[in-house]
């Protein structure tokens, strides 16, 4: 299904607010390592956000994941503060890791491999 405009909107609204807070508060480097947003999509009816996140050279991404996620009061309060003139309801955030990065590595490296065979 095709996401509509509002829910693009509000996307984005919240996409570069979470960028702000996760700078704000520190989670932007974890254990020497890059955390990013990399999307956010909104349900249709606005009411969850899932939240995607790229780690990088973080040593235990799923430890990080849950770090982030033991903050997420903070991430939400601080999120509707923000947004409280633009939004009715702030959404229930759900944060998920973005492994996109990952499975291009994979690819690039599986056809790498091919041409070399070929060779």
């Amino acid at each position: 299904m095709q996401e509509g405009k509002r829910q693009k909107q509000v996307a984005a609204l919240l996409l570069q607010e979470i960028s702000d807070i996760f700078q704000r508060l520190g989670l932007g480097m974890i254990e020497g390592g890059l955390v990013s947003l990399t999307a956010v999509k909104v349900t249709p009816d606005l009411l969850e956000a899932r939240i995607y996140l790229s780690f990088f050279q973080v040593k235990d991404a799923a430890a990080a994941l849950k770090k982030i996620e033991e903050r997420s009061w903070e991430i939400k309060r601080d999120l509707a503060a923000r947004v409280k003139h633009q939004l009715r309801r702030i959404p229930i955030l759900q944060y998920f890791q973005d492994d996109t990065l990952e499975h291009a590595s994979k690819m690039e490296e599986l056809f790498r491999k091919l041409n070399e065979g070929k060779q």
